[in-house]
């Protein structure tokens, strides 16, 4: 198979390209390298089986270009910045949800039946039901990033009805391991390199959160690629447990043999779309044989380990 992978040179996208090459597909990356590192998809940039493609997929044109000849598209690109969306208001829209059409379209043009998508737990806001399933009501948005989702979903969902596409929407918790770039952890890490004596976190330390080993998610969205035959598939993507920021703190301390003193700031929510918990119900993946092969502990200690070890 010859597949789309945008996105490529990020935490999630790179790891998936270096997973489809090893299984023997043929892989177009598109990255504008605005957040993607070159050093990510530098193994794969040595196989003849991937062709990279540097552009910006809000122009139609790279979309439409790297979409030819493709038989699957993982659409992974987004602007991930939850935090400091009210910064930048127009950032998610244009980002998420219109590079989300671009690329829809770029495939329905070109013919490409197979369309997967990176969405997030987000988008069921501050649910009321956890843990959450994927048939929730959704709530109220807190977030442009989560509403940004929702709306790329809905234009899935729609192009899946109206031009016969086979689409997957994945809605992930927090993904760690290793190339994991943006997040609670390495901001922890980067502020115990600079004054391991001291730790300030956002929130109260007591937000609940799911996270996934990155490994496990690919695993994940390959098996649903392979056995769901349906027109439109929704799959939550976590482990079946959580823990406190706190907890990971702990874990985090530990792995550096620190032990600093903690300040806290901002109450139950660390900023504006921060949800205090994030659990969301995974049977449905479960259900065509799946399971996380990493706890959220070794999880955060792999990352940690990563983090150290190259300096990120």
């Amino acid at each position: 198979m010859r597949y789309l992978v945008t996105g490529c040179a990020g935490f999630v996208g790179s790891t998936l390209v270096d997973r489809l090459l090893a299984d023997g597909h043929d892989v177009v990356g598109v990255d504008d390298f605005s957040t993607g590192r070159e050093e990510f998809i530098a193994k794969a940039r040595t196989s003849a089986s991937f062709t990279l493609v540097r552009g910006d997929l809000r122009d139609p044109a790279v979309a439409a270009g790297a979409a030819r000849r493709c038989d699957g598209v993982f659409h992974l690109a987004a602007n991930a910045d939850v935090r400091h969306g009210t910064e930048h208001p127009t950032r998610d829209l244009e980002q998420n949800t219109i590079v989300t059409v671009n690329v829809l379209e770029a495939a329905r043009a070109n013919g490409v039946r197979d369309f997967a998508f990176s969405s997030t737990g987000s988008v069921y806001g501050e649910a009321p039901l956890i843990p959450t399933p994927e048939d929730a009501p959704i709530p109220i948005q807190t977030s442009l990033y989560g509403a940004s989702k929702m709306a790329a979903e809905g234009f899935i969902q729609a192009y899946a009805e109206g031009f016969g596409m086979r689409v997957l929407i994945f809605r992930f918790v927090s993904l760690l391991g290793e190339r994991y770039t943006h997040g609670h952890i390495i901001d922890f890490v980067r502020q115990l390199r600079a004054h391991p004596e001291s730790l300030h976190v956002l929130g109260d330390g007591k937000q609940r959160k799911s996270y996934l080993y990155v490994q496990d998610c690919i695993d994940a969205m390959l098996l649903a690629l392979r056995e769901d035959t349906g027109q439109v598939g929704v799959y939550n993507l976590g482990t079946d447990e959580y823990c406190a920021v706190n907890d990971s703190v702990g874990w985090i301390c530990e792995t550096l043999g620190v032990r600093p003193a903690l300040s806290y700031s901002g109450g139950e929510r660390g900023w504006i779309g921060d949800n205090p918990f994030i659990f969301l119900d995974c049977s449905r993946m479960r259900a065509l044989g799946w399971k996380p092969t990493m706890t959220i502990r070794d999880a955060v200690v792999r990352t940690v380990d990563w983090l150290q070890e190259t300096g990120a």
